[in-house]
């Protein structure tokens, strides 16, 4: 789209505040469009503006953002949010800071709160396309071992003992295909994107809520010890780009895009990357030690948090985004160490890692 075209077109981009959302926020910006953010309350305005200009975000960007008031959890203010707008990138989601104990606390709200989203955005008459951020949780989950590589045609297995955020956001994406192909969404068009793990530069506190609390907490010496886990990583810019591409290109039109920064690794990758690249005055409380596996499923029986990654240990997840490079000429910019180093920089930088 020129930049005529993308000065003319509104974007609606929910949950303002994320760190997704800010992120793609700044590209939309970048590209030209006027955006629409939709967040919890009005008097965060200040605060994500802060966090866009850390983002790089000029005055002149930010003239071409408005704000609107619209919670996942209630109906009111949704059709004042799309109201003119073409295109939706619905980021918002719960995230937990712990694993709830009714699994249906997160899985309901995601559940409902993009129904509520594709709703509105069905009935305004000028949406053309929903991107919705879904997770390669909703495409990994719940299965054995396998040499083979997942691709957007894998999806979690809803039989298995799931987690309630991998459950939420597999049954979040299953009622948003489910929605448009049933009448009452008929007409709209929706790609997913499913990223693995979201990394990348923090612009403000309020996005450690994200996965970068993995980062924060292996800095500030929460994390004595890595699970076993096979973790792919994702440059939070780079899934930002993906968004704004998969957002007009006609080939993305009804389809499910993995973004992944390339040579998947453990999760133990995180600490030593750390290790390897920062000053021992930042690592001092950095662990790189790996929790056994046995003691690890001892652990899960009284830590439901814990609990969630039983099922996954050891299991080599292999990836790639090579349908997005295929189909929209997408390549992730930055290697897995990069989007680590920078996570950890960002972190440092904005004063949130303690010595």
């Amino acid at each position: 789209m020129n930049d005529a075209m993308a000065s003319n077109t509104t974007v609606l981009v929910t949950g303002g505040s994320g760190f997704l959302a800010s992120h793609c926020i700044i590209a939309l910006l970048n590209a030209g469009y006027q955006v629409r953010a939709t967040i919890r309350s009005l008097s965060k305005t200040t605060t994500v503006k802060k966090a866009l200009r850390t983002g790089g975000s000029t005055d002149n960007d930010l003239s071409r953002l408005t704000f609107v008031e619209a919670d996942l959890d209630h109906d009111k203010g949704w059709n004042t949010a799309v109201a003119g707008c073409t295109y939706v990138l619905h980021v918002a989601s719960p995230i937990p800071s712990a694993e709830p104990k009714d699994a249906n606390d997160l899985i309901i709200p995601a559940r409902e709160g993009t129904l509520r989203v594709l709703r509105a955005a069905a009935t305004a008459g000028t949406v053309q396309r929903v991107v919705l951020t879904s997770s390669f949780n909703a495409i990994s989950y719940g299965h054995a071992d396998q040499p083979e590589p997942f691709t957007e045609e894998s999806w979690s297995n809803p039989n298995a003992k799931l987690g309630a955020y991998p459950r939420s956001k597999l049954v979040a994406e299953r009622a948003a295909w489910d929605f448009v192909r049933s009448n009452e969404g008929k007409g709209l068009e929706l790609t997913c994107i499913n990223p693995t793990a979201i990394l990348g530069p923090v612009l403000s506190k309020e996005h450690i809520q994200s996965s970068v609390h993995i980062v924060q907490s292996y800095l500030s010496g929460e994390m004595p010890a890595s699970l076993n886990l096979y973790m792919g990583v994702v440059d939070v810019r780079d899934v930002a780009a993906l968004q704004v591409i998969a957002m007009t290109h006609p080939a993305a039109k009804g389809e499910r895009f993995i973004a992944v920064s390339p040579g998947g690794g453990w999760m133990l990758d995180i600490p030593l990357t750390i290790k390897k690249r920062f000053p021992a005055e930042i690592t001092k409380k950095v662990s790189t030690k790996v929790l056994p596996v046995w003691l690890t499923k001892v652990l899960g029986l009284f830590n439901s948090q814990i609990a969630t990654f039983v099922s996954e240990l050891g299991k080599r997840k292999i990836t790639s985004s090579d349908k997005a490079a295929r189909i929209l000429g997408w390549k992730p910019v930055r290697a897995r160490e990069e989007v680590i180093v920078d996570t950890t920089q960002s972190l440092i930088d904005l004063g949130l890692v303690k010595h």
